[in-house]
């Protein structure tokens, strides 16, 4: 028999039985519509966290206090309080790779205005936040240098923090109440959204340094030192100046470890891609579990066929079909059910992916390579568990066959 004459026989076979037919496609169907769904919002949530980190611009470097151990026991990244706006003034002048020095500290309060109040984070920096951050003003103007040195009761709100305390009320030459002391508002932060980890940007409020610091939180070091390199390929060297100033200011000798960490934006994107790579990688393997249920109920459906269809592949055989016609007919009656259940999984999994997006703002991509892939593996899901059916019917022996009731 010819090739085109077995597939012609294959698919009539798999016409006879519609319903057990897509039944049994349904586990595939199933199997490759979760992989592409599982996958679509793991790539999705690792392109926006990559797309967020990269608008804060590559140049960014944070400087964060080291891990205290007290007892035998590490107190966790920033529980130190080593770092001082002198250390921040000290890298802004002696290394040459940093372009501008921003010292923060940070805190959170409830914020109050009339008969409004919202829980938000409070940053207190100075006039070079916009510079560092690469962020922009959307209305009103930023901290001057004069404000951020002198204890200015001014501040900046974030978009989240305005649209709860004042709605379409333009919040400008208002005055708030953190933690009772009147701020000013003098500006509202571009709008930033969510990261990929679905942190607000927007619900933050920035006020003057030495206002923060020292009047609200009554301290003298900072939490963090924030600045940009003179560029991109700058970032490694000024890693290596920064950490040679701070070691000499803090008389760390040669055998001490560092009371500080630099985290740069290449550090954080290659951390959040492996965290996310990995999570990416788990949900596609729980998905893929379902392809393999799929697989297993072809084989049982292609034995239930061999069984009934025993006196069918006698009379063939007598007639003088080879087992290779056999075998390649229930191959691809196998191989049809999971590349059919494939395709079609492949068009749900899309339609679902965009579906969540819709309506949860969740972010997800789809890959061509994941689509792909899935495909190929349903069709070797077909072959793989079509095998042993095929070589068992190829295998009958013709008049045992026909003896077969």
């Amino acid at each position: 028999m010819s090739f085109w004459s077995v597939l012609k026989l294959a698919f009539l076979s798999l016409n006879r039985n519609k319903t057990r037919s897509f039944l049994t496609a349904l586990g595939i169907i199933i199997g490759v519509s979760s992989v592409i769904t599982m996958v679509g919002l793991g790539q999705g949530a690792y392109s926006s966290v990559q797309d967020q980190i990269s608008k804060m611009g590559t140049a960014l470097i944070m400087v964060v206090p080291g891990s205290q151990s007290r007892g035998g026991f590490m107190g966790g990244m920033g529980t130190l309080t080593t770092l001082t706006e002198d250390d921040a003034t000290a890298v802004g002048q002696e290394c040459e790779s940093i372009r501008d020095v921003c010292p923060v500290v940070r805190t959170s309060a409830q914020v109050v205005y009339a008969s409004q109040n919202w829980s938000t984070s409070i940053q207190g920096t100075t006039d070079a936040f916009l510079k560092v951050r690469a962020w922009n003003i959307a209305s009103g103007r930023f901290l001057t240098l004069q404000e951020a040195r002198g204890g200015g009761k001014v501040c900046v709100l974030g978009k989240t923090v305005s649209d709860n305390l004042f709605g379409d009320v333009d919040p400008i030459g208002k005055v708030i109440r953190i933690k009772k002391m009147p701020f000013e508002v003098i500006g509202i932060l571009e709008s930033r959204g969510q990261t990929g980890m679905g942190q607000d940007q927007d619900d933050v409020i920035i006020a003057p340094l030495t206002t923060i610091q020292r009047r609200m939180m009554g301290i003298t070091n900072l939490n963090m030192i924030m600045l940009s390199a003179t560029s991109d390929e700058a970032v490694e060297a000024a890693k290596k100046e920064i950490t040679r100033v701070l070691r000499r200011r803090h008389k760390l000798q040669d055998k001490d470890s560092e009371d500080f960490q630099i985290r740069t934006q290449a550090d954080m994107a290659a951390m959040a891609g492996s965290t996310l790579g990995i999570i990416a990688a788990l949900l596609g393997s729980v998905a893929s579990v379902s392809l393999l249920v799929g697989g297993i109920g072809i084989m049982n459906i292609m034995l239930v066929s061999v069984t009934e269809r025993t006196r069918e592949i006698g009379i063939r055989m007598a007639i003088g079909a080879r087992g290779r016609d056999i075998l390649i007919q229930f191959l691809i009656e196998a191989m049809t059910l999971s590349g059919a259940g494939g395709a079609v999984g492949i068009c749900i999994g899309i339609g679902l992916t965009n579906i969540i997006t819709k309506f949860t703002e969740w972010p997800t991509l789809i890959s061509l390579p994941a689509v792909v892939t899935s495909f190929v593996f349903s069709g070797l899901v077909g072959i793989f568990f079509g095998l042993y059916p095929a070589w068992k019917a190829s295998n009958l022996d013709p008049i045992d066959a026909l003896r077969f009731e």
